[in-house]
């Protein structure tokens, strides 16, 4: 795992906090939640390769 993805995982969480606090001070709480989803699916988007490769390195460990 490469540490420039620790950094963009934390550079996208800091924008969507402050797009989420705007947001919902102007009173538009339905598209700082749709702001928060699409933040968290970007993430997941990233994540789930190397979540893969763990269960892979796992199963090949116990050999099942």
């Amino acid at each position: 795992m490469d540490v420039s993805l620790i950094f963009r995982i934390a550079a996208v969480g800091i924008l969507i906090t402050i797009l989420n606090q705007i947001l919902k001070h102007s009173g538009r709480d339905d598209h700082a939640f749709l702001i928060s989803l699409a933040g968290l699916i970007l993430v997941l988007t990233w994540i789930i390769p190397y979540i893969y490769d763990l269960f892979v390195m796992i199963q090949d460990l116990f050999a099942l």
